[in-house]
């Protein structure tokens, strides 16, 4: 493991991949490949030289494609609920939260990341928006613009102390509430979340103009 002078204690990546991909449509999208290697593949080769143990929520009845330096769970029916079993299934003392489909993550990143996370506990990784943004009017045009200036859009990985992640999962169960990723369930406990800088390349295979942009990007990239 690299970089493990950021942190004091074991760290252990967390990658949700139970999910179904319908808007894909070509199955479960974490075993969609790129190049010939899934987004699952991809993405935990890219985190395990830099942490203690990879473990990955995988759809009930799939296994982990051969050889893949990770141990598997069964996910659960959200994503939210297939970090919680995650979190379970490990004592780590730190949790990198990364979703499969976003499958060119650089170590560059993850050492930023794992540098941000002691000074709250929690940190993301981020781009600062630089599209124009508006409100869709009621009738589905351009409506208000929105100002860009000090949004950011949310990439992961993710990282956290494994216990102020594993409270915010409890308290979102008992209080019935949905976020769409862990940082918003860590802030809404009142814990600042560092934002470091992300990479473009960090984007999320959801379309299937997205997997075109990643066929692409894996030629460029399996070159190096």
């Amino acid at each position: 493991m690299t970089g493990a002078c950021l942190l004091a204690g074991r760290v252990a990546a967390l990658v949700p991949a139970a999910g179904s991909g319908t808007r894909l449509g070509r199955g479960p999208k974490a075993f969609v490949e790129v190049a010939g290697l899934s987004l699952l593949e991809r993405s935990v080769r890219a985190l395990a030289p830099h942490v203690d143990e990879v473990i990955v929520a995988l759809p009930a009845g799939m296994e982990l494609p051969a050889g893949l330096p990770a141990r598997a769970v069964e996910g659960g029916d959200t994503r939210q609920a297939s970090v919680l079993k995650l979190l379970r299934a490990t004592d780590a003392d730190y949790v990198l939260i990364h979703d499969a489909a976003r499958p060119f993550l650089s170590e560059e990143v993850i050492h930023a990341l794992r540098e941000a996370i002691p000074e709250t506990g929690a940190a993301t990784v981020a781009l600062p928006v630089a599209d124009t943004l508006v409100r869709q009017s009621a009738a589905g045009d351009w409506g208000e613009p929105t100002a860009r200036e000090g949004l950011w859009a949310v990439q992961t990985p993710q990282g956290f102390r494994r216990e102020l992640l594993l409270a915010a999962h409890q308290q979102a169960e008992r209080d019935g509430y949905a976020a769409t990723d862990d940082a918003g369930l860590v802030a809404r406990l009142g814990v600042r979340v560092r934002l470091v800088p992300g990479d473009a390349r960090l984007f999320k295979v959801t379309t299937p103009g997205d997997l075109l942009l990643a066929e692409a990007l894996a030629a460029a990239e399996d070159r190096r």
